[in-house]
């Protein structure tokens, strides 16, 4: 749980935690399920409304999960 000058926008809550997902983009990633755009997410603690952020994906990690799926 963090705390900062971030304001919920549904709740005016100022806790959140933080998480990160990773997604496939095209046709190739997906027929191969190779989730090549990761996203970092922000998440109130009271109401759990939830934000996303592009985040830069290495090309290590995508070979990694290329070959750990």
């Amino acid at each position: 749980m963090r705390s900062s000058k971030w304001t919920c926008p549904k709740c005016n809550n100022r806790q959140y935690e933080l998480g990160e997902i990773r997604a496939a983009s095209g046709l190739f990633t997906k027929l191969f399920n190779i989730q090549n755009r990761k996203f970092s997410s922000l998440t109130c603690t009271k109401c759990k409304y939830t934000e996303f952020y592009e985040t830069s994906s290495s090309k290590v990690e995508n070979v990694f999960d290329f070959f750990t799926n």
